[in-house]
C-alpha cells in the first residue's frame, strides 16, 4: 500500500489523543506520539506519508506483520459467525486454538488457560503454582519484566517496578546470568552458568525451600536486554525445581511463537517447564490474546477442585479465531524457519559487522529475530551510554539516536542504554539489509557520544 498524505486527518487524531488520551508509562505532558495512519508487514506510516520499519514490531508482537490478509478475512469471518461469546461453554475458535498452541508446546502442556494478555497470564500462572503447592513466595530475576498488574510487577525486576512494589506480595528476586555485566564476576559462560545456579541455590535455602511455590523466568529476557541464557542453565533451574517441589514458570509471552528461531525458546534448550505463559506472538497482537499451557500435573489439581479464577473475555472468539489463522500462517509459510534462517544470515552477522565499525556497540546478544545491542560510553569500562533508567538530559545520547535512526526511516525499540533488533519473523531479505543500513547511519550518532 502506498501511503497518501492526509496531514489535516493527522492532526486531527493527534488533537483527539492529546485531550482524551491517557498513555500508559509516561509523563503525559512531555510526550508527543506519532498519529499512525496505516500499516502493511514489516513497515506502518504517517499521516503525512512518512513509512518507517518497524524495527520494534510494535511492542514485539507483529510477528507476522501487520494486515496479514489470511489474519484479517479470518477475524472478519468470526465476527460475522459468531462474534462473540463467553468463557464457560465450548467454541469451535477457541477449541482449536488451544489444540494448536497444546501441539506446540514442549512436554505435556496440553491444558490451555486463556487470558487478555501477558500480564494477566503471570498472575495466574503464579495463582495456579501457589494453590498447586501451598506456598507464597515466587522468585524471579532482577532483569525481567513481566507484567503491569499487582502480582506480575512485583515480580518484574526492571525500574517500572519500584512505583508499584507493594513490598508484600511474596517475590523474591534474585541474579540470573549475564556475562556481559556479570554480578558474579566470571570469566566464561560456564563460569557465570555454576555461579548463577549457585546463587540461586543459596537463595532458597535462605528463603526456605518449602516456601517457594514457584521460579519464573523469561527463558529469554525480552525488554530487559536479550540475554541467552549460557548452556546448562535452564536445565539446572529445572533440576532445582525438581530437587525442591518448586514449579518452573517459563514467561514466553515475548520469547514465545517463532521470535527466536523456534516455536517457543525453551526448544532451544531442551527445558520442559511445568508452566508456560504466552501473549503477543500467539495472533500477531490482531486481537488481545494470552494465557497459560499448563502440565498434566498442575491440571490433575484442579481436575475435582475448582480454579479461582477467570476473567469475562477468556478465549474471546475473535482473538481466538485471530490465533488460529495466524498458528496456521506460521506453519504454511514457514515463519519460524524465516526467522531462524534471517538471524543467522544477515542479523547476526549484519549487527555483528556494526559492532567492529561503531565504538558505541559494546555487545551484540540475540537469536532468530530477537537481539540486542549495549551502547556505551567506553568499551574498556563498559560504562552505558546513559545511565542506568536515565532520563531528561541524562537519556540525550539515547533520544539522539533514536531520532536518528526514526529520520532515516527505522522505528527502533529503545530500552535504557540498548536498541533491540526485533523485525517481524517474516521479515525478507532485503528488509532486513534495508534497517540494518539506517542503523548503521544512526549509530554514527551515538558513536559521537563516545570516549
Amino acid at each position: 500500500m502506498t501511503p497518501q498524505p492526509n496531514p489535516q486527518t493527522g492532526a486531527a487524531v493527534k488533537a483527539a489523543d492529546r485531550a482524551h488520551v491517557f498513555h500508559s508509562w509516561s509523563a503525559q505532558e512531555l510526550i508527543d506520539p506519532l498519529a499512525v495512519a496505516g500499516a502493511e508487514g514489516a513497515y506502518f506510516w504517517d499521516y503525512d506519508g512518512k513509512r518507517y520499519l518497524d524495527f520494534s514490531s510494535g511492542l514485539v508482537f507483529t510477528n507476522i506483520g501487520y494486515q496479514h490478509p489470511k489474519v484479517v478475512a479470518a477475524i472478519q469471518e468470526q465476527a460475522a459467525t459468531l462474534s462473540t461469546f463467553a468463557p464457560a461453554f465450548a467454541i469451535e475458535a477457541r477449541s482449536e486454538a488451544a489444540r494448536l498452541i497444546a501441539r506446540r508446546t514442549p512436554g505435556d502442556l496440553d491444558k490451555i488457560f486463556f487470558t487478555n494478555g501477558g500480564a494477566e497470564a503471570v498472575e495466574n500462572a503464579t495463582r495456579m503454582a501457589r494453590l498447586h503447592t501451598g506456598r507464597p513466595k515466587v522468585l524471579s530475576a532482577y532483569r525481567s519484566y513481566h507484567g503491569a498488574t499487582a502480582t506480575a510487577i512485583n515480580l518484574t525486576g526492571d525500574p517500572r517496578r519500584w512505583a508499584n512494589d507493594s513490598g508484600a506480595a511474596g517475590v523474591v528476586h534474585f541474579w540470573a546470568p549475564f556475562l556481559y555485566r556479570s554480578p558474579f564476576h566470571a570469566e566464561n559462560e560456564r563460569q557465570e552458568c555454576e555461579r548463577a545456579l549457585q546463587h540461586l541455590a543459596d537463595t532458597i535455602a535462605f528463603e526456605g525451600p518449602g516456601t517457594i511455590a514457584a521460579i519464573i523466568l523469561e527463558t529469554i529476557p525480552g525488554t530487559a536486554g536479550v540475554m541467552v541464557p549460557p548452556p546448562g542453565y535452564l536445565e539446572g533451574v529445572r533440576a532445582l525445581c525438581d530437587q525442591y517441589g518448586i514449579v518452573f514458570v517459563l514467561d514466553e509471552v515475548m520469547a514465545g511463537f517463532g521470535r527466536t528461531g523456534e516455536w517457543f525458546a525453551a526448544d532451544h534448550f531442551g527445558v520442559v517447564p511445568d508452566l508456560i505463559t504466552f501473549a503477543k506472538g500467539v495472533n500477531s497482537g490482531y486481537v488481545p490474546l494470552g494465557g497459560v499451557a499448563i502440565s498434566g500435573a498442575i491440571a490433575e489439581t484442579f481436575a475435582r477442585r475448582p480454579y479461582p479464577g477467570g476473567l469475562t473475555y477468556s478465549g474471546h472468539p475473535l482473538a481466538c479465531a485471530a490465533a488460529v489463522a495466524t498458528l496456521n500462517v506460521m506453519e504454511e509459510e514457514d515463519v519460524v524457519g524465516q526467522a531462524a534462517r534471517i538471524g543467522e544470515s544477515v542479523l547476526g552477522p549484519g549487527l555483528r559487522e556494526l559492532a567492529a565499525r561503531h565504538p558505541s556497540v559494546g555487545e551484540v546478544r540475540g537469536t532468530g529475530v530477537f537481539w540486542a545491542l549495549e551502547l556505551v560510553r567506553d568499551r574498556e569500562t563498559r560504562e552505558p551510554l546513559v545511565p542506568y533508567n536515565a532520563s531528561g538530559e541524562a537519556a540525550a545520547p539515547m533520544a539522539a539516536f533514536g531520532a536518528a535512526a526514526k529520520k532515516r526511516g527505522l522505528w527502533p525499540f529503545i530500552n535504557m542504554n540498548r536498541t533491540h533488533v526485533v523485525p517481524p519473523c517474516n521479515i525478507t531479505e532485503s528488509e532486513a539489509k534495508e534497517g540494518l543500513a539506517a542503523l548503521d547511519e544512526a549509530l554514527s550518532v551515538a558513536d559521537e557520544h563516545t570516549v
